[in-house]
């Protein structure tokens, strides 16, 4: 996995590597609003990830994933906020992105198999 020193680093490089959708968190579905697609958790992937923190604002945090998904061929970015501006729901796609952080995170017989 590569290190960007900003957000805008990681979006743009992504973007020459193929992740042209621009992708939001819509509730229980992550959207392509310009293909009209709307994405349950299980039909994506998550290629990468990198966290972000505001050089002037602690507050100002954000997390960038990769996202790929077969079933609708194509491939894009996910920019999400973390700690105060957090979206704090429970939806399968917001467990879906945890816990591909914590378990990409663990080392050894730590990391989850599935």
């Amino acid at each position: 996995m590569k290190n960007y020193e900003t957000l805008v680093d990681a979006t743009n490089d992504l973007l020459k590597r193929g992740y042209t959708a621009n992708l939001s968190l819509d509730g229980d579905t992550i959207d392509d609003k310009e293909k009209d697609i709307q994405m349950t958790a299980d039909d994506f992937e998550i290629d990468e990830f990198y966290r972000f923190e505001g050089a002037s604002n602690p507050s100002d945090m954000s997390i960038v994933y990769a996202v790929s998904s077969s079933k609708y061929n194509l491939k894009g970015v996910l920019v999400n906020a973390y700690g105060t501006y957090a979206n704090d729901s429970t939806s399968a796609i917001d467990a879906k992105l945890h816990h591909y952080m914590v378990s990409h995170n663990l080392h050894g017989e730590d990391r989850p198999t599935a």
